[in-house]
């Protein structure tokens, strides 16, 4: 139970730093925020890598980037780290959430020199963490991540969110000054299928070969996106067994754009393929070694297709990389259903 005076809260500052994913889960609550407190003025503390994801949207205020990542490769880094977040504190919150509930969050917070909320020693796979807060909230760390954000950022508010609310969320990611670059890839006859072949780590990545044949089979305008050097060559591989087209590298604005445009997203469970659900976009992820049933909200468009393991949340399995015996016509199977009914 809050012991916050919400009547008195006019400015609130989030800390979610990272990742992407996971900054798109937490995002959702924002419409229900400012529903509930319209004149309320909600910044953001994240990594600088990340912006782009909350750039343009209208219920974010100001946007304030740290570096925190710097500090491993320049440990001198912590003291310009620190300054900085201590500017940002003469903004004079009445409260700070912390949604990411790690000790480098929790110390952010502090740092910003108002009341913290965040996750209770049991919620939170870093307990350490909770003693930065002065209000605390219980929700199982095994539970789905967007019902975690977003109690988490709505507890300590005093109101709670139903999950009807969630499935009838408004899209949620903005973008502007569209890129022209897209029209020379989404078609106007075809669906377009976006593919999100990479992810943070090699055993999350579904089979090149298997997507090809998926792509092959479904015969439609399919589009690969990629970010990285490593991610270029599997996509470039990709394309050369099937009839998918490779984009340009392209930023996290028109990576939004692209995503809003598509008939349905495919891929790995990665920031990426998240968009699709915050768009309302139809979206298959495919989950080997992550839990499914936490990383997505499932919905009547948003689909998961997982791997027979099974998954222990608190200890991820690096090496397991069951996701590649995943049998594509399964994945065939349900986006057909997703793209013609």
């Amino acid at each position: 139970m809050s012991n916050i005076n919400h009547k008195a809260i006019s400015k609130i500052a989030i800390v979610k730093l990272s990742a992407m994913g996971d900054i798109i889960h937490a995002m959702v609550a924002l419409q229900y925020i400012k529903k509930q407190f319209p004149s309320i003025q909600i910044d953001w503390i994240v990594e600088s890598s990340f912006v782009a994801v909350l750039e343009n949207n209208p219920h974010v205020s100001n946007i304030y980037k740290v570096n925190l990542k710097a500090i491993k490769k320049e440990k001198l880094s912590i003291v310009r780290q620190i300054k900085l977040i201590k500017e940002y504190s003469k903004n004079s919150y009445d409260l700070v959430i912390d949604a990411q509930g790690l000790f480098k969050s929790a110390v952010v917070s502090k740092l910003l020199k108002s009341k913290v909320a965040g996750f209770d020693r049991k919620s939170t796979r870093e307990g350490i963490a909770s003693l930065f807060y002065q209000d605390k909230v219980c929700i199982a760390y095994e539970d789905n991540a967007i019902k975690r954000n977003v109690k988490v950022l709505t507890a300590p508010l005093g109101f709670e969110v139903t999950e009807d609310d969630i499935l009838n969320k408004e899209p949620f990611l903005f973008y502007k000054n569209e890129n022209k670059i897209l029209n020379n890839y989404v078609s106007k006859e075809n669906k377009n299928i976006v593919f999100v072949i990479g992810a943070s780590w090699p055993s999350k990545m579904y089979s090149k070969e298997k997507f090809a044949k998926i792509i092959n089979t479904l015969d439609e305008n399919c589009l690969i996106v990629w970010g990285s050097l490593e991610e270029k060559k599997i996509a470039d591989f990709i394309a050369t067994k099937s009839t998918a087209k490779v984009l340009p590298k392209i930023d996290l604005n028109s990576l939004k754009e692209l995503i809003s445009k598509a008939s349905l997203v495919i891929g790995n469970d990665t920031g990426p393929t998240h968009m699709a659900w915050a768009l309302n976009i139809p979206s298959i992820t495919i989950f080997g070694n992550t839990p499914g049933y936490r990383n997505t909200y499932v919905t009547k468009i948003n689909k998961i297709i997982e791997s027979d393991t099974t998954v222990n949340p608190y200890k991820l399995d690096r090496k397991d990389f069951s996701i590649t015996s995943i049998n594509e016509v399964k994945i065939i199977e349900l986006a057909k259903s997703l793209l013609y009914g």
